[in-house]
């Protein structure tokens, strides 16, 4: 199938429960909807959530709220336990008409917002219908005809709900008792990858489809085929497979199709009979526990299915591998993409390593791919899967370790997440290396937050900013021999990592290297709140939007180039033998060291208008001075900052304006651009900005 084909303009839906008394999430599950193009909604009207306590209320608000906004399909299923021969949610009814009444009551009372309705959900699946009291499926199919039988009576067409994983014999059994007559509909549910076995049970949509649908036809003439749940868990951070399976069930032959589903699940998040989930289950969302989107959803909502199909055919897997190729962790990132356009434009070939959880990195990959094409070598993975990794080693001649979580704020909200991505990712690269046992040099992004906030640092006041008073410091910066200070969670993990860099050249003889960097700027930059302060002052500023900054603003920082930050890391993977086990402090040193009020003021002379500034308390962690000491570098490789702090950011300034503001054609529509819609950071007050991360 091309790029853009007709699939891509097939309807798809979301399935989505809401639980009881849920009302704060479904006006904001019903905005992501919207967001990704779905036009259909499959959510449970549970038959014992309704008989509960509030239920009645609850669905009288719900079914209407959902159904202004978006095509409704309820499944109603879940047995009251007063109503259970079990006492509980998944038992058979004592009388298997009680489903009718209520499938009756329900179109009463809601029917006038859908047209369709599910009757049950998996009822192979012992949470859903406990068939080990109905093990003939008696009172199962007596239960479904008559529900369906009504249902269709009514002018409501049934479907019956879908097994999973799927069974045939299953659904010739619905046949044989008559179920298969009233429906009108078959639903059928697949995860393949996540619980469904290529090798064994799943054969494939195609197959499947095809199958149900000539048995179906035995009973019913027209009856369609519809997959009412299929989805992919990212509980393995492999999110372009979760965007790859997205495209396997829509274009699979089925009538409609129902992707489950819309968020993560919390950890802490029972199901029925208080039960927990398979791990698994918890990560089935286009969007994770704290709102963020996935690449899926990502995708979805800046181009639909087709940019879905474009992300996914750049970062297939790689059909066998190329001779010496340079592995870039985190390659689509701000630093890792201009890195390896320099390494490309040299003929170089370059494995993306990334796993493009971060807002902005795919349109970076889609520039590599437009410049070099199939020299570049996408690999959509995260550095916790210790198996995409050892992949990746296999034959790269060297490793740019530049993955990693990247803002302080993030590491104080979730600082295990920051941990497993920093620290223990750092080790399962290393480790994939020391097992391959080449030799593999790597060389290593650290931060200058290893030294913590240099409270022992003295300084004063000064009209440029804050500066140390030691004139030795204030001449030339902080240099290594400063001791490490690890704080904040992010300084530790990040600090952690630059320790078992260096540890792996002595203890292993890898050649391995570390750059601690200061602030790096510069095209392809997607400043946010919480990383990348220059980028993101200039973003506002571009947007008329005021900024926050956190303390007096009198902060100093050495800020970098990008291309003097890309010509260091080769200067130093170039002579990797001899600087094996080494730690260097990269910045733009004294000569670009700048207060955040003092770049403020540069940007708006670029603007031309004033910038608003909001003043909040300093933030935990933060310098009131850093400057690097780059003397070191220097030395070791001959490596100066070429480009000054001024002549750079009209640089970033003018990429900025030509790709995210560009000109307004007379008569076009204006673009809004909201710097704070990124993915991955938290939301805040608008203008909100991270300094010096």
């Amino acid at each position: 199938m091309t790029v853009g084909s007709g699939r891509d303009a097939r309807r798809f839906g979301v399935a989505e429960w809401f639980r009881l008394g849920d009302y704060d999430r479904v006006d904001r599950a019903l905005d992501h909807l919207e967001a990704l193009g779905a036009k259909s909604l499959r959510t449970h009207l549970s038959w014992a959530d309704y008989h509960a306590e509030g239920g009645g209320a609850w669905y009288d608000w719900l079914i209407p709220r959902l159904a202004e906004r978006i095509e409704l399909l309820p499944c109603i299923h879940y047995t009251p336990p007063s109503l259970s021969v079990t006492g509980t949610t998944a038992g058979p009814p004592r009388r298997t008409r009680d489903l009718a009444d209520f499938v009756d009551h329900a179109l009463d009372r809601y029917g006038q917002h859908f047209r369709d309705v599910e009757l049950w959900n998996e009822p192979n699946n012992l949470l859903d219908w406990d068939w080990r009291v109905d093990t003939e499926w008696t009172a199962f199919a007596e239960m479904m005809g008559a529900a369906a039988h009504w249902a269709e009576r009514r002018g409501c067409r049934a479907v019956l709900g879908g097994p999973c994983p799927f069974d045939l014999n299953w659904l010739q059994l619905m046949g044989e008792r008559g179920v298969l007559r009233e429906v009108s509909a078959i639903s059928i549910h697949g995860f393949p990858g996540t619980w469904d076995s290529e090798a064994s049970t799943w054969g494939g949509w195609d197959e499947h489809i095809a199958a149900a649908r000539a048995l179906a036809e035995r009973y019913r003439s027209g009856v369609e085929i519809w997959i009412t749940e299929a989805g992919y868990s990212t509980w393995r951070h492999d999110e372009v497979e979760q965007a790859r399976r997205f495209l396997d069930a829509l274009d699979a032959p089925a009538d409609r199709l129902y992707w489950y589903g819309l968020y993560d699940l919390h950890p802490d998040t029972p199901i029925q009979e208080g039960r927990q989930f398979d791990i698994r289950h918890y990560f089935m969302g286009v969007r994770d526990v704290r709102g963020r989107e996935k690449l899926l959803a990502r995708l979805l909502r800046e181009g639909g299915p087709a940019a879905v199909r474009r992300k996914v055919s750049l970062t297939r897997a790689r059909a066998a591998q190329t001779k010496d190729p340079i592995l870039i962790t985190g390659g689509a990132g701000f630093i890792g993409a201009n890195l390896a356009d320099a390494l490309l434009e040299d003929g170089r070939e370059v494995i993306v390593f990334d796993n493009f959880s971060r807002a902005g990195v795919s349109t970076n990959l889609d520039w590599l791919s437009e410049r070099h094409g199939p020299r570049v070598l996408a690999q959509a993975a995260d550095i916790r899967d210790r198996d995409a990794l050892a992949d990746a080693v296999t034959d790269a001649a060297c490793v740019y370790h530049l993955a990693a979580q990247v803002a302080v704020t993030d590491s104080l909200a979730y600082p295990v997440e920051d941990f497993e991505v920093n620290a223990r990712g750092t080790l399962n690269i290393l480790e994939a290396i020391r097992a391959k046992g080449r030799g593999t040099p790597l060389v290593f992004a650290s931060t200058n937050k290893v030294y913590g906030s240099l409270a022992a640092v003295e300084t004063e006041a000064t009209p440029v900013g804050h500066l140390p008073r030691d004139p030795v410091l204030r001449r030339w910066g902080i240099g290594e021999a400063t001791p490490l200070d690890l704080s904040t969670p992010y300084g530790c993990s990040k600090g952690a990592a630059d320790q078992y860099v260096l540890d792996y050249a002595h203890s292993f003889g890898i050649p391995t290297a570390v750059l601690r960097m200061s602030c790096v700027y510069g095209p392809r930059q997607f400043g946010t709140e919480d990383q990348g302060w220059v980028a993101h002052f200039v973003i506002r500023a571009l947007e008329g939007a005021p900024v926050t900054v956190f303390g007096d603003g009198a902060q100093v920082r050495d800020v970098l180039h990008v291309r003097d930050a890309v010509r260091a890391y080769r200067l130093v993977m170039a002579d990797i033998a001899r600087l094996s086990g080494q730690a260097f402090n990269l910045g733009g040193g004294p000569s670009n060291a700048v207060s955040l009020a003092t770049m403020l003021d540069a940007i708006e002379r670029l603007t031309g208008r004033r910038i608003e500034r909001q003043h909040e308390a300093v933030r935990t962690g933060d310098q009131p001075y850093f400057v690097a000491d780059t003397r070191a570098l220097s030395a070791a490789t001959g490596w100066q900052a070429r480009v000054p702090w001024e002549e750079g950011v009209r640089d970033l300034f003018g990429w900025l304006r030509a790709t995210r503001f560009p000109p307004v054609r007379p008569g076009a529509p204006t673009l809004v651009h909201d710097s704070t819609k990124q993915g991955g950071t938290h939301a805040r007050r608008a203008g909100q900005s991270a300094l010096g991360i």
